[in-house]
Protein backbone atom coordinates (compact mmCIF):
# COMPACT_ATOMS: atom_id res chain seq x y z
CA UNK A 1 0.00 0.00 0.00
CA UNK A 2 3.13 2.35 0.80
CA UNK A 3 4.47 1.34 -2.61
CA UNK A 4 1.59 1.86 -4.24
CA UNK A 5 0.77 5.53 -2.66
CA UNK A 6 4.42 6.66 -2.81
CA UNK A 7 3.78 5.28 -6.52
CA UNK A 8 0.82 7.37 -6.96
CA UNK A 9 2.13 10.73 -5.12
CA UNK A 10 5.21 10.70 -7.55
CA UNK A 11 3.19 10.13 -10.85
CA UNK A 12 0.69 12.86 -9.83
CA UNK A 13 4.23 14.98 -9.42
CA UNK A 14 5.47 14.12 -12.37
CA UNK A 15 2.10 15.26 -14.36
CA UNK A 16 1.49 18.44 -12.60
CA UNK A 17 5.64 19.22 -13.66
CA UNK A 18 4.49 18.11 -17.17
CA UNK A 19 1.32 20.16 -17.75
CA UNK A 20 2.78 23.34 -16.08
CA UNK A 21 5.87 23.74 -18.58
CA UNK A 22 3.59 24.89 -21.52
CA UNK A 23 1.74 27.22 -19.09
CA UNK A 24 5.31 28.90 -18.03
CA UNK A 25 6.87 28.41 -21.70
CA UNK A 26 4.05 30.77 -22.78
CA UNK A 27 5.75 34.05 -22.74
CA UNK A 28 3.05 36.84 -21.93
CA UNK A 29 3.13 39.61 -24.83
CA UNK A 30 5.19 42.90 -24.15
CA UNK A 31 4.35 46.16 -25.05
CA UNK A 32 6.41 48.47 -27.08
CA UNK A 33 6.42 51.40 -28.84
CA UNK A 34 8.85 53.05 -31.71
CA UNK A 35 9.86 56.74 -31.63
CA UNK A 36 11.39 57.82 -34.93
CA UNK A 37 12.04 60.29 -37.89
CA UNK A 38 12.68 59.87 -41.43
CA UNK A 39 13.54 61.62 -44.60
CA UNK A 40 12.81 60.14 -48.09
CA UNK A 41 12.39 61.03 -51.87
CA UNK A 42 10.50 58.84 -54.31
CA UNK A 43 10.70 59.05 -58.45
CA UNK A 44 9.58 54.96 -59.18
CA UNK A 45 12.21 53.83 -56.24
CA UNK A 46 10.58 54.77 -52.89
CA UNK A 47 14.04 55.45 -50.58
CA UNK A 48 13.56 56.15 -46.57
CA UNK A 49 16.18 56.44 -44.48
CA UNK A 50 15.79 57.29 -40.02
CA UNK A 51 16.46 57.05 -36.72
CA UNK A 52 14.61 55.74 -33.69
CA UNK A 53 14.14 54.22 -30.40
CA UNK A 54 12.04 51.27 -29.49
CA UNK A 55 10.88 51.13 -25.86
CA UNK A 56 8.74 48.22 -24.24
CA UNK A 57 6.60 48.08 -21.05
CA UNK A 58 9.28 45.62 -19.18
CA UNK A 59 11.72 48.20 -19.40
CA UNK A 60 14.40 47.56 -22.41
CA UNK A 61 14.95 49.87 -25.25
CA UNK A 62 16.71 50.23 -28.32
CA UNK A 63 18.00 52.65 -30.44
CA UNK A 64 17.37 51.61 -34.43
CA UNK A 65 17.60 52.84 -38.15
CA UNK A 66 14.90 52.70 -39.96
CA UNK A 67 14.82 52.40 -43.85
CA UNK A 68 12.05 51.50 -46.61
CA UNK A 69 12.39 50.85 -50.32
CA UNK A 70 9.55 50.41 -52.11
CA UNK A 71 8.48 49.98 -56.19
CA UNK A 72 5.56 52.02 -57.57
CA UNK A 73 4.24 54.62 -59.32
CA UNK A 74 5.23 57.24 -56.89
CA UNK A 75 7.09 61.06 -56.85
CA UNK A 76 7.76 63.19 -53.77
CA UNK A 77 10.61 64.40 -51.29
CA UNK A 78 9.75 64.40 -47.75
CA UNK A 79 10.36 64.59 -43.83
CA UNK A 80 8.55 62.69 -40.82
CA UNK A 81 9.02 64.23 -37.46
CA UNK A 82 8.19 62.65 -34.26
CA UNK A 83 6.86 59.57 -35.87
CA UNK A 84 5.29 56.87 -33.63
CA UNK A 85 4.90 53.54 -33.88
CA UNK A 86 3.18 50.47 -32.00
CA UNK A 87 3.79 46.70 -32.39
CA UNK A 88 1.43 43.93 -31.66
CA UNK A 89 2.14 39.68 -30.78
CA UNK A 90 5.89 40.83 -29.14
CA UNK A 91 7.26 38.79 -26.70
CA UNK A 92 11.11 40.16 -26.48
CA UNK A 93 12.58 43.21 -28.38
CA UNK A 94 14.48 41.51 -30.64
CA UNK A 95 11.38 40.49 -32.44
CA UNK A 96 10.59 44.13 -33.47
CA UNK A 97 14.22 43.80 -35.79
CA UNK A 98 13.51 43.12 -39.20
CA UNK A 99 12.40 43.80 -42.47
CA UNK A 100 8.17 44.46 -42.88
CA UNK A 101 6.22 44.28 -45.69
CA UNK A 102 5.03 47.71 -46.69
CA UNK A 103 2.07 48.95 -48.99
CA UNK A 104 1.25 52.53 -49.11
CA UNK A 105 -0.92 54.97 -50.58
CA UNK A 106 0.57 58.68 -50.44
CA UNK A 107 -0.85 62.48 -51.26
CA UNK A 108 0.89 65.06 -49.59
CA UNK A 109 1.42 68.67 -50.26
CA UNK A 110 3.74 70.74 -48.05
CA UNK A 111 2.29 68.85 -44.81
CA UNK A 112 2.97 65.55 -45.48
CA UNK A 113 1.94 62.37 -43.42
CA UNK A 114 1.76 58.59 -42.93
CA UNK A 115 -0.56 56.27 -41.43
CA UNK A 116 -0.12 52.69 -42.11
CA UNK A 117 0.10 49.01 -40.67
CA UNK A 118 3.03 46.46 -41.54
CA UNK A 119 3.80 42.80 -40.93
CA UNK A 120 6.73 40.57 -40.20
CA UNK A 121 4.83 36.98 -39.05
CA UNK A 122 2.72 37.24 -36.25
CA UNK A 123 3.86 40.66 -35.53
CA UNK A 124 2.76 44.22 -36.52
CA UNK A 125 3.37 47.58 -36.62
CA UNK A 126 0.93 50.48 -36.87
CA UNK A 127 2.79 53.53 -37.91
CA UNK A 128 1.52 57.37 -37.57
CA UNK A 129 3.38 60.07 -38.48
CA UNK A 130 3.29 64.08 -39.81
CA UNK A 131 6.00 66.11 -41.58
CA UNK A 132 6.38 68.37 -44.41
CA UNK A 133 7.07 67.79 -48.16
CA UNK A 134 5.75 66.29 -51.40
CA UNK A 135 4.39 62.85 -51.87
CA UNK A 136 2.09 61.54 -54.38
CA UNK A 137 1.91 57.78 -55.58
CA UNK A 138 0.90 54.01 -54.59
CA UNK A 139 3.99 51.23 -53.66
CA UNK A 140 4.77 48.50 -52.42
CA UNK A 141 7.89 47.26 -50.44
CA UNK A 142 9.53 46.87 -47.19
CA UNK A 143 10.39 48.63 -44.31
CA UNK A 144 13.37 47.74 -42.35
CA UNK A 145 14.01 47.96 -38.21
CA UNK A 146 17.79 47.32 -37.59
CA UNK A 147 20.28 48.10 -34.93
Amino acid sequence: MTRTLLALLASTALAATIFAMPARAAEANIDCKLSYNLSGWSLIYKHTTGRGVVRCSNGKSMRVRVSAQALGITAGKWKIDHGEGSFSDVKDISEVLGDYVQASANAGVVKSGEAQVLTKGPVSLALAGGGRGVDLGVDIGKFTISH
